[in-house]
């Protein structure tokens, strides 16, 4: 917090940012501006509402602090950056870029918000460092929607891949050190993401899909038809990585492609071993890269659902329940911040403990109850939590009597 202190002129949303941030990190069912501000001792939820909409900070520039924040602690040679979307289930339809659209949330379409991030992956841990709402055409075509939401009218539609690229431009003109971009097909199938990266001279291994267009000097084939071509030795077994349960073993196959551009493209094709399933990266790198390489960097892109369901799970990264433009961002920037804390203080165990005895290494879930037990530990007396009970109960009342006033006069 004493990182980001300079970002609040004023000292009251400088602490009310510290309390939001510490009920993120709560053991609390549900995170909202209601119960955040019960945790923090306040009498009511104003002071916080007032944080997320009216009060003057700038979400962007503490985004810039988490991200430095992230990389000086989790540094190493071998960082992956990984992109990726994750959706919110939402009702209505004004809550700001809202639509009926497709969500791996959910798995099918839903009423839903999709917001794009990036994840600095490194053997030390990972952690989201930029946030990317997607606003659907939808939006973008209706000024007084977007008005009403308060998204700014510089605001243009933009896909998933090009929010993609300009969050990896981002950070590499921050500084941030990396040599590999991992994503799925979303972003695999753009040609402007991989040609943007191309330019920049950084590596990709991106999903493609089974019907990706793959040009060799044999001649263009479906990656999929590619792969009946390549002989058994083509094949390696090669563990993507340590799982939950241990090392995940493939085979592996790495067939070049016919490019005329600097570098060196490849098709990266994962067997597995039991079921048989296939699946299909591009890769591109402007030095040679080893297969093994090239598999240790397919298989930094678990790291990002990881860490969406810590995110998600621990730091109340998608309980917001807020409309506007700012306040999303607000909210999801505090609770990337408060993730960041916990990947941060995960790594630093895991240097000065690697190996402790008859135990496995501390997690961010056991992180998380150690310090709210140990570190934290607000309490709050019966009255203040009969306070807040009656606070509820009139609110709700009030609201009702209005909505049934509403239903009333339009019937």
């Amino acid at each position: 917090m004493g990182r980001i202190a300079g970002r609040f002129v004023r000292g009251e949303p400088r602490r009310r940012a510290r309390a939001f941030v510490l009920g993120l990190l709560s053991d609390l069912p549900r995170k909202n501006c209601w119960t955040l501000a019960e945790h923090a001792g306040d009498e009511n939820p104003y002071g916080l509402q007032h944080l997320l909409s009216r009060a003057k900070w700038d979400a962007d520039a503490v985004r810039d602090d988490i991200r430095g924040f992230v990389v000086e602690h989790l540094h190493h040679e071998d960082a992956v950056l990984v992109v990726d979307e994750t959706g919110d289930l939402k009702k209505g339809t004004r809550t700001v870029g809202v639509q009926r659209q497709y969500t791996g949330t959910a798995g099918r379409i839903e009423n839903s918000q999709v917001a794009v991030y990036l994840t600095y992956s490194t053997p030390f841990g990972h952690a989201a460092i930029d946030r990317e709402l997607y606003v659907p055409r939808s939006w973008t075509e209706d000024t007084a929607r977007c008005r009403a939401a308060g998204i700014p009218d510089s605001v243009a539609f933009a896909t998933k891949p090009t929010l993609a690229a300009r969050m990896i431009g981002s950070a590499l003109d921050a500084g941030v050190a990396a040599s590999w971009v991992a994503g799925d097909e979303v972003y695999g199938g753009n040609p402007h993401l991989r040609t943007e990266l191309e330019k920049r001279q950084v590596g990709y291994v991106l999903a493609v899909a089974r019907d990706h267009q793959i040009t060799t000097r044999a001649g263009t084939f479906r990656a999929d038809a590619l792969v009946k071509k390549l002989p058994k030795r083509a094949w390696q077994e090669l563990s993507a990585g340590a799982g939950a349960k241990g090392h995940r073993f493939y085979d592996w196959a790495l067939a070049d492609l016919a490019d005329g551009r600097p570098g060196h493209h490849q098709l990266l094709v994962r067997r597995n071993r039991r079921t048989g399933e296939l699946a299909f990266y591009r890769c591109y790198s402007a030095a040679p890269a080893s297969l093994s390489t090239l598999v240790r960097v397919a298989g930094r892109r678990w790291t990002v659902e990881e860490t969406f369901q810590s995110g998600k799970g621990l730091a109340g990264l998608d309980e917001h329940q807020v409309r506007r433009w700012a306040s999303w961002h607000r909210w999801v920037t505090l609770a990337m911040l408060a993730h960041a804390f916990l990947a941060v203080v995960r790594a630093d165990e895991h240097a000065r403990h690697p190996k402790p005895g008859g135990l496995i290494p501390l997690t961010c879930n056991e992180i998380q109850r150690l310090f709210n037990a140990l570190v934290v530990r607000l309490v709050h007396g019966a009255a203040h939590r009969l306070d807040w009970s009656h606070w509820r109960r009139r609110h709700q009342a009030q609201s009702q009597a209005s909505h049934y006033q509403r239903q009333a006069a339009q019937t």
